[in-house]
């Protein structure tokens, strides 16, 4: 007997014992292959672009550098920690005083120091004496290593303005990180695998909990507890609306009570284990209704654009041919648009930001490069018109020798 479609979408519960979180297969020595590769990337990338080190604030480029996942939040907005990672000799962790044993969880972390914290928050009237501390141990890293161009991923300004008080000649940091975290290895894209494995068992309980008399918020809330369970780790937002909220998009989950036929319209932007993004939207009804007359029209043409797109993707394929090329979004769908056709994928969103075709061009979004084997991307789909509700539709897709292969399988909805 054939499965219908919500056996489908069911099959992506937990296996095994009921109520037990899912159980990776990635090894250890996946993980230290994941590693390994992502610090020799980093350093590569110092080295092409001139720069004799690099100094991170950004948790993510952290993680993607030691692999150090703790309070990643927090020191989002509370810069107090930080790493200095010469290309061409020691990676120095700086962890907030009282928290060295966390470094222990790192990985190719040769010296530790503590941090020396100048933000308003931490020292009030003393922050700018406390960025002269900072800048003088910086400084004389530098020094003590050859000297060269310093690539800042983001700091203060005080800081900054320390470091070049004394001399230190700053570049942006940003692509180097970007660059450098744009090729993954068969071990990344393993854990990625399982990140997105854990995501679609979440989407799974989310399409259980999507009835009558269901808030925004309950259906929302299957995602992150999947994710916690299983190892993951945070959401980059809360992207879940309902019915006439889908419209316009960006709102995020609510307590709104959901009807009976009313559309669910969702995106992930999950961080889940190993620190890996499963980045992926899906619409459907409340009750599992069929869709109306309006809803369906809209989901069509959303997948069109999606397949339309997909089947574009190869290595060597520029940015500017894929948007010659890409789907046209009819007129009357313009003004509700999302405004990028496609997005790099990672340890969170990542370069490059291709606009959609009427945006190409603008002040948004990449013009220039390439697809290459070995990035993820995400293929990205909104669909809405004047007075309707909003289809959200994305996948994940990995670029391969032969074309590209999507990496997430949750079933798309059918009439």
């Amino acid at each position: 007997m054939a499965m219908t479609e919500d056996t489908r979408k069911r099959s992506y519960l937990n296996s095994g014992s009921a109520g037990k979180p899912l159980k990776s297969p990635v090894t250890q020595e996946t993980v230290t292959r994941a590693r390994v590769h992502r610090l020799a990337r980093l350093r590569s990338e110092l080295r092409k672009r001139g720069c004799a080190a690099i100094l991170l604030y950004n948790p993510i480029n952290i993680r993607y550098a030691f692999d150090y996942t703790n309070m990643q939040i927090w020191t989002l907005h509370e810069m107090l920690r930080y790493a200095l990672i010469f290309a061409d000799g020691p990676a120095i962790m700086f962890e907030i005083k009282g928290c060295g044993h966390l470094a222990k969880a790192g990985h190719g972390i040769d010296e530790l120091r503590v941090a020396v914290g100048y933000t308003y928050m931490n020292n009030g009237g003393k922050a700018e004496a406390q960025a002269d501390v900072f800048a003088d141990e910086i400084a004389g890293l530098m020094r003590n290593f050859g000297g060269g161009r310093l690539a800042i991923d983001r700091i203060e300004a005080h800081g900054l303005h320390a470091l070049e008080e004394r001399g230190i000649t700053c570049a942006d940091g940003q692509p180097v990180m970007e660059h450098a975290r744009l090729i993954k290895n068969d071990a990344e894209i393993e854990m990625m695998r399982w990140t997105i494995r854990v995501a679609e068992s979440g989407l799974a309980r989310m399409y259980e909990a999507s009835i009558p008399g269901a808030t925004e918020n309950d259906i929302w809330a299957e995602l992150h507890h999947e994710n916690i369970r299983s190892g993951g780790e945070w959401f980059e937002c809360r992207l879940l609306s309902s019915g006439p909220r889908t419209n316009p998009w960006f709102q995020e989950a609510t307590d709104r009570v959901i009807e009976r036929g009313d559309m669910i319209s969702f995106d992930t932007d999950m961080i889940g284990p190993y620190g890996y993004c499963a980045d992926i939207s899906r619409s459907w009804t409340c009750g599992h209704t069929p869709m109306s007359n309006l809803q369906w029209p809209l989901y069509a043409k959303a997948r069109e654009q999606i397949d339309h797109n997909l089947a574009l993707l190869r290595p060597g394929l520029t940015f500017r041919e894929f948007n010659e090329n890409s789907w046209r979004i009819p007129e009357k769908h313009q003004p509700y648009r999302y405004g990028l056709a496609i997005h790099g994928v990672g340890l969170a969103d990542e370069w490059p930001m291709i606009a959609l075709h009427p945006d190409f061009g603008s002040a948004f979004g990449e013009e220039e490069g390439q697809f290459e084997e070995g990035m993820v991307v995400c293929v990205e789909s909104l669909m809405a018109e004047a007075g309707s509700e909003s289809i959200k539709l994305e996948t994940q897709v990995l670029i391969t020798g032969a074309g590209s292969e999507r990496l997430d399988s949750f079933p798309w909805e059918e009439r």
